[in-house]
């Protein structure tokens, strides 16, 4: 969020973070570029009038960086003229000053699943199934009630699944740039959404490495019956020709 009104900003980015989002704010254009090459966006809401560097400037460097980030203008300036030169200049949306905040909340949504790397738009793995949208999730046809951070942090784990996560990555997706990273809030979130996920448990660790969602179907062990079984076909000598 690249606001230089200091109380819109903050009111914004903490409507966001309630619904979910990992938000980091910027109060100038310098700040805007320095977090911009620090830390990797999906969607940035961009004021265009900003002191330091223009926004106007910020969404033409943004245009040009190979890891496209989708940029919602969200000024003041919402003549149809304003609207034309924004979207010329390469911004994937622009909304008008003032706004309704469910609206702006659909808008970064919907930029989010036209990002280039955002995969479809329902999750799916180890049975569990993840809509980012309507903000809903089921394990094997069953409702899960996750709170807004469980709910963030399952859609990192599903995002990446097979691969693991770190909790850095975990931090940085799911809660925002001023996370403690000595914090046990992670462990904690991840414990919380094993217990709701159920059994059988689909969630590992790795120590040092993360947390990635796992099908239990796919590492499920060789029968007990069946190793025994075979064992003793193999061994068994056959019986000597009666007299």
């Amino acid at each position: 969020m690249v606001e230089d009104a200091r109380s819109l900003a903050d009111v914004v980015v903490e409507g966001l973070r309630d619904q979910g989002m990992a938000v980091d704010a910027a109060y100038d254009g310098l700040e805007a570029v320095a977090k911009l090459d620090t830390n990797a966006y999906d969607v940035v809401v961009l004021d265009r009038d900003l002191p330091g560097i223009h926004g106007d400037t910020i969404c033409q460097m943004i245009t040009e960086r190979d890891d496209r980030v989708m940029v919602l203008m969200l000024t003041a300036a919402g003549s149809p003229g304003d609207r034309v030169s924004g979207l010329s200049l390469g911004a994937d949306d622009y909304l008008a000053k003032p706004f309704h905040f469910p609206e702006l909340v659909l808008r970064i949504r919907a930029l989010a699943r036209r990002q280039p790397s955002a995969r479809a738009r329902t999750l799916r793995a180890a049975g569990i199934e993840l809509d980012p949208l309507r903000r809903t999730v089921t394990r094997d046809g069953r409702h899960l009630d996750l709170s807004v951070k469980e709910f963030a942090v399952l859609e990192a784990l599903l995002r990446a699944s097979p691969a693991f996560v770190s909790t850095e990555d975990l931090l940085e997706q799911a809660w925002d740039e001023h996370a403690d990273p000595f914090t046990n809030t992670v462990t904690v979130t991840i414990g919380r959404l094993r217990r709701k996920l159920g059994a059988p448990p689909v969630i590992t660790t790795t120590p040092t490495v993360g947390y990635r969602i796992a099908d239990p179907s796919a590492t499920a062990p060789i029968s007990q019956d069946l190793v025994s079984g075979e064992t003793a076909s193999k061994s068994k000598k056959p019986s000597a020709p009666p007299p």
